[in-house]
């Protein structure tokens, strides 16, 4: 069959105004290529890969990308050949452009008249392999990464790596410690133009230690310096409130940039925008339209170099502004008054080589650009480093707290030769400093200063935000409404049959209980017997056959999630017995109801006792202190002594429940997760659990293991210590949030002062000081490093003088948005350290 003109016409036309495609499955294999009019389309139906063609071009240009499948205004968020468009010029062919896999495993994107235009271009790895001679499969994963595989399951080719202008959840941008290359998002030429526009944003290879937007080869925002790994968070109020988990990784081989939202969470992405914005977005169902989150540079004091050499960004006020550095003033008074900052400001007193000169620290710095990184150095050598040179004019130190270990330099001592090299800097506003590491006149402060040395990472953003999954095509909502209820149905006939299993297994009673007993014991789930809400249902108090005080939790209908977790509790805690856990009296499984009965704890939650009530004041050193061992016992009742290894996942305060005698018990275990005998650790793609006790491994890879409690244990342990929630940073202004406050007090030796000052005079001091020793071992960034619950349970109870020194904690640093200057700082809150810059008398 001949194709006319207008054959082509219609094509262009579909794919400019359609934007659902008739649906193919996950994947291409060989001898089944993708054309215009189809799409490949994701397991779980978040993503589509197909043909599309910007509505503004002429002729029709044809680009293979992939989109966003649930979002009625198509979002592109890869595109293959984006310089390379195949062009409908209304030819008459017999053909049509296709995406093929051909017998060598590579990925073929043809246009009609069959010339290559782009192609993973992977048959030199295949014939150099000793991969059977059988075609690979490329499969469009749930998370938008078109994968192609081996027959063994090997990954050979992945767009993740071969970024766009998007970065998506998972997706990494790496920086290679081999090769010096490094990945890029690349913005649009324009809005309809997927072709590479002049904006980059990437890693500077030069340096290793810094991430940048150019323009071209001009640098236009610099994120700032960064010194270890950490993860950290921002919290952004779009209709609903989004928590990002954004990180840089250093591993023995690339560094990176990665960030992840929970499984559940709406559409998020980064996005470069043809203007040179690094925009974070997320989708908003009800006013259906991305959501601008934050964007990088916020305003245009925040752009490179704006305020000239000399001259800083102070984000500490209002609205941001050009300042001058300590001891340096305006090049033009006229200018700088007029907005006019770009030449800067030169020193007020000129420096003299071997004069008498002194260094003043800047606490709370983004420190400057064109740095000279000098390796192995310790704080002094540093100081003596700059001091020696008659050039050197400031510098900057961190000790680093990441894989740079392995590669034999823990130090970031970095130098600044002349003032015309400080160049992009910025003071942070309050709560966003995390130490200093300063060199003053004064030596005796100094000292001080240097018993706390930062590790300063670049800081990402994350975003927990639930909206309810909906379906792709219209056609398919009644059959995928029975299949899940069906699928309801299914769970709940196993949950009674394991139930009954489990009863008969134990010598305790395992009731099941009529739902018309609950209504009437919860007066049909009044309002006013409602004791609490939690992630998948209420909590109300009830009086079973009028003597039994009992806590009903009625799980949501419309939780999906809900019916995992549900039989996920009933089937552990059935089998659990401990003084130190809730204790679970029955269950209801009617219909679509689910409800779980527990013994009724009077005092209700440590969240309540010690952030939410009076009670705090009252809850004195002996009662909490007793409360920390209770927990612990708990805990290594889960860990070591059932018969079950169980991992909690979601240990906080809220789920430790307080009995009439303030005895804790550990409750929910809708997350926990069951290890085998000799299962160490797993991990998941559903990441589950609470923002600020969840531990990083956990949070940005889904590695648990009983390290995961322990991270969550240590949390706790802070919390009670000081009265402060690791949510709350009213009480530490200084600081990003708790671990950071106890960890700074502690290398200080100052650590008494966290000590809730409502507890002071019932406080024994070496029992609480033994607590924050354990507590800042328990936060400790690496796993291995944390104690086994076993040891802090007999720490606890015998005390010790020979524990470790604790390392380097892992910090989440909360972060809400406010104004854009705040939320330009979310890149850079991470990367300060006291800059030290020298001053003439």
């Amino acid at each position: 069959m001949d194709w006319s003109s207008s054959a082509f016409t219609c094509i262009a036309a579909f794919l400019l105004l359609s934007p659902a495609l008739c649906a193919a499955d996950d994947r291409i294999v060989s001898g089944k290529p993708l054309s215009p009019g189809a799409a490949v389309i994701s397991d779980g139906g978040d993503f589509a890969l197909g043909f599309f063609a910007p509505s503004n071009s002429t002729p029709a240009k044809l680009h293979l990308g992939i989109w966003y499948n649930n979002i009625p205004r198509r979002t592109v968020v890869w595109v293959a050949n984006r310089a390379t468009p195949i062009i409908v010029n209304g030819s008459s062919n017999s053909s049509l452009p296709s995406l093929a896999m051909t017998n060598t495993s590579d990925l073929v994107l043809s246009d009609a008249s069959g010339q290559i235009v782009w192609t993973t271009n992977l048959t030199a790895v295949a014939s150099s392999s000793s991969l059977s001679p059988s075609p690979s499969t490329a499969v469009l994963m749930n998370t938008g990464n078109l994968v192609v595989r081996s027959q063994n399951g090997t990954v050979l080719w992945q767009s993740f790596s071969q970024p766009t202008d998007t970065l998506l959840p998972g997706m990494k941008v790496r920086l290679s410690y081999r090769t010096l290359a490094g990945d890029r998002l690349v913005s649009w030429k324009s809005p309809e133009d997927p072709s590479p526009g002049s904006f980059s944003y990437g890693g500077d290879s030069d340096t290793f230690v810094q991430f940048f937007i150019w323009n071209g080869s001009r640098p236009a925002w610099r994120a700032g310096v960064w010194t270890g790994y950490m993860v950290t968070s921002s919290q952004f109020q779009a209709n609903a409130r989004t928590a990002v988990y954004l990180a840089l990784v250093d591993t023995d081989n690339d560094l990176s940039i990665v960030f992840t939202v929970a499984d559940g969470a709406p559409p998020t992405h980064f996005l470069l925008s043809d203007s040179g914005k690094l925009q974070l977005l997320g989708w908003n169902k009800e006013a259906s339209e991305w959501m601008m989150l934050a964007t990088w540079p916020a305003m245009d004091c925040f752009t490179y170099e704006h305020c000239g050499p000399g001259g800083s960004c102070d984000a500490t006020g209002a609205v941001p502004t050009c300042k001058c550095l300590d001891g340096f003033e305006p090049v033009s008074a006229e200018e700088w008054n007029s907005g006019l900052f770009s030449r800067g400001c030169r020193r007020k007193e000129a420096l003299r080589c071997g004069g008498d000169g002194h260094f003043v620290a800047l606490p709370g710095m983004k420190v400057p650009d064109r740095f000279v990184h000098v390796g192995n150095r310790s704080l002094d050598e540093c100081a003596a480093e700059c001091g020696g040179d008659c050039n050197c004019v400031a510098y900057a130190y961190a000790t680093l707290n990441s894989s740079a270990k392995s590669r034999g330099d823990v130090t970031r001592c970095l130098v600044w030769a002349g003032d015309g090299e400080l160049v992009d800097t910025g003071r942070l506003g309050p709560g966003q400093v995390w130490g200093t590491v300063g060199a003053g006149g004064d030596s005796r402060k100094r000292k001080q200063r240097n018993a706390v040395k930062i590790a300063v990472p670049v800081l990402v953003i994350v975003t927990c935000i639930s909206l309810s999954w909906f379906c792709i095509f219209r056609g398919k909502k009644r059959s995928v409404k029975e299949h899940k209820k069906s699928q309801v149905q299914g769970v709940l006939t196993a949950t009674a049959l394991e139930l009954e299993e489990a009863s008969t297994t134990h010598d305790h009673e395992f009731p099941f209980v009529k739902f018309d007993d609950i209504v009437a014991a919860t007066n049909n789930f009044s309002k006013s017997f409602m004791v609490g809400q939690g992630g998948f249902g209420k909590v109300y108090k009830g009086m079973l056959q009028g003597c039994q005080e009992v806590a009903v939790k009625r799980l949501s209908r419309d939780s999906d999630q809900g019916i995992v977790e549900f039989r996920n509790e009933v089937t552990l805690i059935a089998k659990l017995q401990h003084r130190n856990l809730v204790r679970l009296l029955g269950c209801c499984v009617e219909g679509h109801e689910k409800l779980l009965i527990y013994e009724y704890l009077p005092n209700k939650s440590l969240d309540v006792a010690i952030f939410k009530s009076e009670r705090g004041v009252t809850l004195d050193w002996p009662a909490r202190f007793r409360i920390i061992k209770g927990v612990a016992r708990g805990l290594v009742y889960l860990h070591h002594d059932s018969r079950l290894t169980i991992i909690h996942r979601d240990l906080k305060t809220s789920n430790a429940l307080l009995d009439s005698e303030m005895r804790p018990k550990i409750a929910d275990f809708g997350m926990a997760r069951i290890f085998g005998d000799n299962q160490q650790n797993a991990n998941t793609r559903r990441v589950v659990g609470t923002y600020g006790y969840m531990a990083p491994e956990y949070a940005m890879e889904g590695m648990f293991s009983v390290k995961t409690d322990i991270y969550s244990f240590g949390v706790l342990l802070l919390e009670v210590i000081s009265g402060v929630k690791i949510s709350n940073i009213d009480r530490i202004m200084d600081f990003p949030n708790l671990i950071v406050y106890a960890w700074s007090l502690w290398m200080e030796g100052r650590a008494k002062e966290l000590v809730d000052l409502n507890i002071t005079e019932s406080c024994t001091l070496d029992e609480a000081l033994l607590c924050i020793h354990v507590g800042l071992l328990c936060v400790q960034e690496n796993p291995d490093d944390r104690p086994l619950m076993s040891s802090v349970v007999s720490i606890l109870e015998n005390g010790s003088t020979t524990l470790p020194t604790p390392n380097h904690p892992a910090y989440f640093a909360p972060r809400k948005n406010g104004a854009d200057q705040r939320r330009d700082n979310v890149f850079n809150s991470g990367n300060e350290m006291t800059l030290t810059v020298l001053e003439g008398r």
